[in-house]
């Protein structure tokens, strides 16, 4: 049975997500700071028949992400897909003029570094099997940068980089690396099927090969 882990999992886009995979077949590694809220999720995922366990971990202690991810991979077997998109603390939202240098350095730990080092953990496996992916999701500032969102719009072109230079080194692998950019809350964008609808276009990235980035709408119709 192949897994999904989830960076970030929450009762949103994450709980989607799983929900989506789950009814595919996969097996699901929820990964997110609060072991009991993962509980939960987990908990009603298996009331729905998936088999889902929660891992807690931080994306700046990159020691609590490798174990979660290894402990997932000994209960629930190989990790096939990595979803990263754990939610930038609003501290990371605050304007240039206001931005120190320990700021951005904490919002590139979260973004940037905290996927090398999930990546890290799951490539090898992978590119063994010649079979995987690795879904990014950012919001609109990984495309264009916003003065009143300085944390974000310093980190996540960091992290855009990254996945695309993935995406390029791996193309001829088997391994999918994409970007799923969501320039706005999700009940804002008042997208016709909901969340629901950016799971399934989740898993269609997954299936498919095609370039790196996907907008979920243009970045004109976005509401951050």
């Amino acid at each position: 049975m192949p897994t999904i882990a989830i960076i970030g999992a929450g009762p949103g886009l994450g709980a989607a997500v799983a929900r989506k995979f789950g009814a595919e077949g996969f097996s699901i590694a929820l990964i997110s700071r609060d072991q009991a809220k993962l509980d939960e999720l987990a908990a009603q995922l298996q009331d729905g028949g998936a088999i889902a366990r929660g891992y807690a971990a931080d994306v700046l202690n990159p020691a609590s992400l490798e174990v979660a991810l290894a402990r997932a991979v000994a209960e629930l077997g190989p990790i096939a897909v990595l979803q990263y998109s754990p939610l930038p603390s609003r501290e990371y939202l605050k304007p240039v003029l206001e931005m120190t240098p320990e700021l951005a350095l904490e919002a590139l730990r979260f973004s940037a570094l905290g996927l090398i080092h999930a990546v890290r953990s799951v490539l090898p496996a992978m590119r063994t099997a010649g079979d995987g992916s690795i879904i990014l999701i950012n919001g609109g500032t990984s495309v264009k940068a916003r003065s009143d969102f300085a944390g974000t719009s310093i980190a996540f072109p960091a992290e855009s980089a990254y996945g695309e230079m993935l995406h390029d080194a791996l193309e001829d692998e088997g391994v999918r690396v994409v970007q799923l950019v969501i320039p706005g809350g999700i009940p804002k964008l008042q997208l016709e099927n909901g969340i629901d609808g950016v799971a399934e276009r989740i898993w269609e990235l997954h299936g498919s090969r095609g370039p790196f980035r996907t907008m979920l709408v243009p970045l004109e119709e976005g509401r951050e």
